[in-house]
């Protein structure tokens, strides 16, 4: 507590007004460490027949949709198979045409007593088999038609083609990949070396190096299996950038707290190459040479760690 309030004097007293006794601060050891932009979900396009990629109307980086066609697959065979099943299914109408006709001359020659009770049965069952032959080609029929619908490849997630490792005209089988798609959102995930494992917090703010600057992140979760003698987790990070997948991002992770001699940044002065910091002693002040360290943010304030060359207990007073 007593440390916390002399480090909040220090922050809000004006440097160049008093002196103010230096006190240890705990600090956040930060590693940094490459994370790699990954997709969520990352799911191939598969093709669900084998023929002829004739059409392929994606390529690496396009955005696209769930359920947007990709691709279409043709097979020839199916055309000439559904070809013979609508043949066959005419002869079974003409069939059924014939037996309905002969049925109903059964029935009339029945009502006048020409013809048999078992004769009139067998014309019945006659005409329930071809239906029944109809009915099987029919549904042949509509299996063929599904595998020719079948020949577009669809995309199976919402986001970015990743790969297209298949061109117009190739030869694909059935479950071949035409497309990757990532999708599901980005992440990054990171390797970090064991030793550090003990320190990682699942929730944990994470600092990322952007080309466009510094962005927060969350320690979003933390795999228990230690690959390689490195653990691996995934940071959320709000707005990361999706245009290259796999790409290789510096994070900084918080692998533990230490306790350090801080002091603002306005407070060192540099001459000749070597820093200083005034020191108010019981004969006046002086300008002692000190090694920086880190640098660290509070509150708003710029603070610098001293590795060497202060105390405890030191006054600092404003630079010259």
């Amino acid at each position: 507590m007593l440390r916390s309030f002399l480090l909040a004097t220090l922050l809000a007293s004006p440097l160049a007004a008093t002196a103010q006794p230096l006190v240890p601060v705990e600090v956040t050891e930060w590693k940094p460490v490459y994370g790699r932009i990954e997709a969520k979900d990352r799911l191939p396009a598969r093709a669900r027949i084998g023929g002829t990629l004739v059409e392929l109307t994606v390529t690496e980086g396009d955005l696209v949709e769930a359920g947007q066609p990709l691709g279409r697959i043709v097979d020839d065979k199916l055309n000439f198979q559904l070809a013979a099943v609508q043949a066959q299914i005419e002869a079974l109408n003409a069939q059924l045409s014939n037996a309905e006709t002969e049925l109903q001359r059964g029935e009339d020659l029945l009502k006048r007593g020409v013809t048999t009770a078992q004769r009139l049965d067998a014309l019945r069952t006659q005409v329930d088999v071809v239906k029944g032959q109809i009915d099987a080609q029919t549904a042949q029929a509509r299996v063929l038609q599904q595998q020719q619908a079948e020949g577009t490849v669809t995309a199976p997630v919402a986001g970015r083609v990743l790969s297209v490792p298949q061109a117009a005209g190739a030869v694909v089988m059935p479950g071949e990949a035409v497309a990757t798609i990532g999708g599901g959102g980005f992440f990054l995930r990171i390797a970090v070396p064991e030793r550090h494992a003990a320190h990682l917090e699942q929730g944990a703010a994470i600092t990322i190096e952007t080309p466009a600057g510094e962005s927060q992140g969350t320690l979003a979760r933390i795999y228990p299996l230690i690959e390689n003698g490195r653990v691996v987790a995934d940071v959320e990070v709000a707005g990361l950038p999706d245009s290259f997948v796999d790409a290789r991002v510096v994070v900084r992770l918080p692998v533990g707290k230490r306790m350090a001699l801080l002091v603002p940044a306005d407070a060192i002065a540099t001459r000749s190459g070597l820093d200083f910091v005034t020191v108010k002693t019981a004969e006046g002040t002086e300008d002692r040479t000190v090694v920086p360290g880190q640098h660290h943010r509070i509150d708003g304030t710029e603070m610098i760690e001293i590795l060497s060359g202060l105390h405890e207990g030191d006054e600092i007073g404003a630079a010259e």
